[in-house]
């Protein structure tokens, strides 16, 4: 029996997960990143979120050893590649052998020199300037594959953001680097940024790379954009490539570590939605929701299908960005398990201090308590919400608490509640905040819709998705559709080992690799047509609000 591994980068974590040929996971581990979860490096209030590179080296190491450990000896020996997924667009700063500035002397506590993590939003007046220039310049407009609208959570704004902002950084910086693609890199051992071999999936969605343009944006654009850019394009990259496609071979550092083959085949990296949608057994025509912290939804088609549709307002659509042959559309919600999460916190954050503050208590009990509340808070609001007999309780909220990823992207906006009254308690501001979200996402199916791209079904994916059953049941209701979920709980993990294995040469395509080893599915739920009507006219109301509040925010950031 041969096996692969999948490894996914996510937020909090990185986990691998040891999988057969035909799909038996063997082992899976987790690692919980040590500087993110102290909250060094970043500054909420700011929108500034960046990672460590030693929370990625140190999660990959302990993630492997733990997944290889699980065979013998003889066993290890039939390990035959390895795939990884990340968070995305996640970009660093690096010099010409590939390093990433955090792990150079000078530059250790800089979080510019660091990773600067999908939901950092620093760079809204970059995109901004981006947008600007794309729709006005005289020449081709690189943004029309990715929605028309550049988002500050992508490559190039995060870019020219930290380098306008630091001097050391921006004297050092050779070229840059996104995380999906520095980690297989780093697996094969190269120390020539030039040879990284750099993911189709990453470029086409967040760094408007298309053939129509030979590759990345103009140097004149660029540098129209900023003198800062000059030279920048050389220094990147022109050929990116699919997933199913080897990045090179486990280096001997690597190998060692780890007690595998040098043989095995590190394949090219992708974002972790887009992975996961192949792990989600996706088939044209299917939107494929990954839902954590935020959510990705991704969709595939035909390209012959698609022609020259170019649907408005999304995160791109890039041939092979998912599966090789098919073009990968993409879209999302900034925050989704974010929302609850805030909620939690904004409950939690006076109980607490109480806690800390008692002196009846010992720092057990005190421990205790407030890791229970954090772990049963959510579920609890959960539970009651579900209880509650009204489907409409007069409360629309907006779930705009981290900006609108899509449809289009706009990072200025804020999340709002309306229909408050005295009667207004916490389960029925969560239950708001859940259908706010499941609002959002049906905004999502709107406009792929309107755009002529048919949905056929819905998949979901990911820890919401795996743990809240009233969150998906809301969903379905306000979608109008059943929703099937994913069986695996590492289902982006699972489809970076379908591109291993496929990379490796076990199969011979992706399709055929994803019919060995992707997951099925354990639960569909069905819509409740008692509430149908209800949600659709409270999605008007949500719709009308929308409207109201965007208007006054973007009026109140030109005034």
């Amino acid at each position: 029996m041969n096996y692969v591994i999948g490894v996914d980068y996510g937020t909090d974590s990185v986990r691998s997960v040891l999988v057969s040929e035909k799909g038996e996971e063997v082992a899976q581990a987790v690692h919980y990143y040590s500087r993110w979860k102290e909250g060094k490096f970043c500054e909420p209030a700011a929108n500034k979120f960046r990672h460590h590179p030693k929370d990625y080296l140190e999660g990959l190491e302990e993630t492997l050893k733990k997944v290889v450990d699980a065979l013998d000896s003889d066993e290890r020996k039939n390990i035959k590649g390895i795939a990884v997924d990340s968070t995305g667009s996640t970009p660093v700063a690096v010099d010409e052998e590939g390093t990433p500035l955090a792990l150079k002397s000078g530059f250790e506590e800089n979080p510019n020199a660091m990773f600067v993590l999908w939901k950092d939003h620093t760079a809204i007046k970059e995109a901004e300037e981006i947008n600007e220039l794309a729709h006005n310049w005289g020449g081709p407009d690189y943004t029309k594959y990715v929605g028309g609208i550049y988002s500050s959570e992508w490559f190039w704004a995060k870019m020219l953001h930290v380098l306008r902002e630091d001097e050391a950084v921006r004297k050092e910086a050779y070229s840059w680097a996104e995380l999906c693609d520095w980690v297989p890199y780093e697996l094969t051992g190269e120390k020539d940024i030039h040879a990284m071999k750099r993911s189709r999936c990453a470029a086409g969605h967040k760094a408007m790379w298309h053939e129509e343009f030979d590759g990345l944006p103009s140097q004149e654009f660029l540098t129209k954009l900023d003198p800062l850019f000059d030279g920048i394009r050389d220094r990147l990259y022109e050929d990116t490539y699919t997933s199913d496609v080897p990045a090179g071979n486990l280096s001997s550092k690597w190998a060692e570590k780890l007690g595998l083959s040098e043989e095995v085949v590190v394949a090219v990296g992708a974002f972790d939605a887009h992975m996961g949608a192949v792990g989600g057994k996706v088939e044209p025509y299917q939107l494929v929701r990954v839902m954590g912290t935020s959510t990705c939804d991704m969709l595939v088609a035909p390209n012959e299908d698609v022609g020259d549709n170019l649907v408005r307002g999304i995160c791109g659509q890039v041939d092979g960005s998912v599966i090789p042959g098919m073009i990968g559309l993409e879209a999302g919600q900034s925050a989704f398990g974010d929302v609850y999460a805030w909620f939690r916190d904004l409950l939690l954050e006076p109980y607490e201090q109480l806690i800390q503050e008692s002196e009846i208590l010992n720092d057990f009990q005190k421990e205790a308590l407030i890791k229970g509340a954090h772990e049963n808070l959510i579920r609890n609001l959960s539970d009651k919400a579900a209880k509650i007999e009204d489907v409409d309780t007069g409360i629309i909220a907006l779930d705009w608490l981290n900006g609108r990823r899509t449809p289009d992207a706009n990072q200025w906006l804020k999340g709002a509640i309306e229909g408050l009254d005295l009667s207004s308690d916490a389960p029925k501001v969560f239950k708001a905040l859940v259908e706010a979200t499941c609002f959002g996402a049906k905004k999502i199916v709107d406009r792929f819709v309107d755009e002529g791209v048919r949905i056929d079904g819905v998949i979901g994916m990911g820890g919401v998705a795996k743990k809240s059953p009233f969150v998906m049941q809301t969903l379905a209701n306000v979608l109008n559709m059943p929703i099937q979920i994913s069986d695996s709980e590492q289902t982006c993990a699972l489809g970076a080992s379908v591109f291993a294995a496929t990379a490796a040469g076990l199969y011979g395509s992706v399709e055929e690799a994803k019919e060995n080893i992707a997951t099925g599915f354990e639960k569909v739920y069905e819509p409740e047509e008692d509430k149908v009507e209800a949600y659709q006219k409270m999605y008007a109301r949500y719709s009308s609000f929308a409207e109201q509040m965007e208007e006054r925010i973007m009026d109140q950031k030109e005034g």
